[in-house]
C-alpha cells in the first residue's frame, strides 16, 4: 500500500473535521452516538441512585463484591469513551480519510477499538484507585473527596502536570492529527490497531492527571465530569490550546495551595 504522505492538505482543526464529518457521515455519526450514549447512561446512574444496578457502582465499603468490581469497571470505561471519544473525532475522521485515499479503507473500527482499549485499561487503574481512596477513608461512596489534603494533592498533581514535558509532547501529537498519523503510519488492520494504541497511549499522557479530578468532584457529579470533559477537549482542538493548558495549570496549581492550606489551618 502507498503512503498517504502528500495525498493530503490540511485545513484549519474546525474546517478538516467539518469537511471530513460531511464525507464520513456514519463514522461520524457512530462515535458521536457512542458518546451520547455513555453520557446517557451516566446520567441515568447519578440521577437514580436508588436503582439497584446504579447502586452497585457505589458500594458503601470497600468490601467489593464480584458485582461491585464489574459494575464500577464498565462505570469507567463508559465515562472515559463518552469523555474521550469526541475529541478523538478530528484523529480518527483524518485516519479514515488517510486509509481510504492510500487504498485500505474500513479500518477505523480496529483504530477505534484499540483507542478504546487503552483508556478501558486506564480504567481498571481508576477502579483499582477507588477501592483504595475508599479502603483510606478518603472518598465517599460517590468518589467525593473527604479529604482537604487529598483534593489538594489531586489539583497540584494535575495543575503540575500540565507543564512537565510528556504532557507537553503528548497534547502536541493530539493537537496535530495529520503529523501523527504520517509519522506513524503503518499499513493493515494491525497496522490501524497499532496506530489507535499509539494515540490512545499519547492521549492518556496527555489528560490521565486530569481525569484525577474526578475524584474531587465525584463520578455522580454531572457537571463535574463535563467540567473535566470540556477541559480537555479545548487544550486539544482550540487554537491556542497550548496557552489554555498553561493557564488551567496555573489556576489548578493555586486552588490546590489553598486547599492545603485550608487543611494545615
Amino acid at each position: 500500500m502507498s503512503s498517504p504522505r502528500g495525498q493530503y492538505s490540511a485545513t484549519s482543526a474546525a474546517q478538516g473535521t467539518l469537511a471530513l464529518g460531511s464525507r464520513w457521515p456514519r463514522l461520524t455519526l457512530g462515535i458521536l452516538v457512542m458518546a451520547l450514549l455513555g453520557w446517557m447512561l451516566l446520567a441515568w446512574i447519578a440521577l437514580d441512585m436508588t436503582h439497584p444496578l446504579a447502586r452497585l457502582t457505589m458500594p458503601r465499603s470497600p468490601a467489593w463484591s464480584p458485582a461491585n468490581l464489574l459494575a464500577i469497571l464498565c462505570m469507567w470505561a463508559v465515562m472515559m469513551a463518552a469523555m474521550m471519544l469526541p475529541s478523538a473525532l478530528p484523529m480518527t475522521l483524518t485516519f479514515v480519510d488517510l486509509s481510504a485515499r492510500s487504498g485500505e479503507p474500513a479500518r477505523g473500527r480496529s483504530f477505534v477499538a484499540a483507542y478504546l482499549a487503552v483508556w478501558f485499561a486506564f480504567s481498571a487503574a481508576a477502579a483499582a484507585a477507588q477501592w483504595a481512596f475508599q479502603a483510606l477513608g478518603w472518598v465517599d461512596m460517590m468518589l467525593v473527596s473527604r479529604s482537604d489534603w487529598l483534593t489538594g494533592a489531586l489539583l497540584l498533581l494535575a495543575g503540575v502536570y500540565q507543564f512537565s514535558p510528556l504532557k507537553r509532547l503528548c497534547l502536541s501529537r493530539c493537537r496535530t492529527p495529520l503529523g501523527f498519523l504520517l509519522g506513524e503510519w503503518r499499513p493493515g488492520k494491525w497496522g490501524a490497531f497499532a496506530m489507535g494504541a499509539r494515540h490512545g497511549l499519547f492521549c492518556l499522557g496527555c489528560c490521565w492527571a486530569l481525569m484525577g479530578l474526578l475524584f474531587v468532584g465525584g463520578v455522580m457529579n454531572l457537571a463535574w465530569i463535563a467540567a473535566v470533559s470540556i477541559g480537555v477537549g479545548l487544550e486539544k482542538l482550540v487554537p491556542g490550546g497550548q496557552r489554555l493548558s498553561s493557564g488551567l495549570g496555573v489556576a489548578l496549581i493555586l486552588t490546590g495551595l489553598a486547599k492545603w492550606a485550608m487543611a494545615a489551618g
